[in-house]
């Protein structure tokens, strides 16, 4: 009996590992783990907006356009539920995506403020700050690379045959991933112009001066 019911979990196994069950489980925890670390990251560059603005505001407190717009846009990002079904909702995740690129120009435009306030620039909280937040934008663009590697590998495994078979009756759909930000305007080739620029105009020969008339006889 024991060896019967070892033979069927075994056929078992082997078929679901033959129509790529396995592997798409495989594939979809690497995407759960790759998304976390993206979250992670994002959580970390939003932790550190508070303490940012708090430091710019101190030296360039008329900015209030730069700061405000900033600080709704981590309110915007906070407000939204970042759970692990997002990935699975295309449109949900365009949103998360969205506001993720607002909250990035919104943190640029706080940091360029620093550069008309040299007071700002020298202060060590501001410069620890900023140094961690170039530091966290970097981490999330590794992060975004390897979730987009792992979502690439995961939808390759559900739409590929057999594994698309097993997809389809266990109801897995591809997962959305990341995309350019400003697809429209990389995709237009770059202006180059190789005109040198115009020499200034030689400066103008003064105008020469008539020769003295001789006077008439007799003066």
């Amino acid at each position: 009996m024991r060896m019967r019911l070892f033979a069927v979990l075994a056929f078992a196994a082997t078929l679901l590992s033959g129509c790529g069950y396995n592997q798409i489980q495989i594939n979809d925890e690497s995407v759960t783990a790759a998304w976390s670390e993206v979250l992670n990251q994002y959580k970390r560059r939003a932790d550190l907006i508070p303490n940012l603005v708090s430091v710019v505001q101190g030296y360039a407190s008329h900015e209030k356009e730069v700061l405000t717009r900033v600080t709704a846009a981590r309110a915007n990002v906070a407000g939204m539920k970042a759970t692990p079904e997002l990935i699975n909702d295309p449109e949900a995740f365009a949103k998360f995506q969205k506001a993720q690129s607002e909250l990035g120009g919104a943190l640029s435009r706080l940091l360029v403020v620093s550069e008309n306030y040299p007071n700002l620039k020298a202060d060590a909280n501001f410069r620890d700050l900023q140094a961690q937040v170039e530091g966290t934008e970097n981490r999330i663009t590794v992060a975004r690379n390897r979730y987009i590697k792992s979502v690439q590998e995961y939808n390759i495994s559900v739409r590929t045959f057999p594994n698309s078979l097993t997809a389809s009756v266990m109801g897995w759909k591809t997962k959305a991933n990341f995309t350019v930000d400003d697809e429209k305007a990389i995709s237009s080739p770059p202006a180059i112009k190789f005109d040198a620029p115009a020499a200034a105009a030689p400066a103008a020969a003064p105008a020469p001066t008539a020769p003295a008339r001789p006077s008439p006889p007799g003066y």
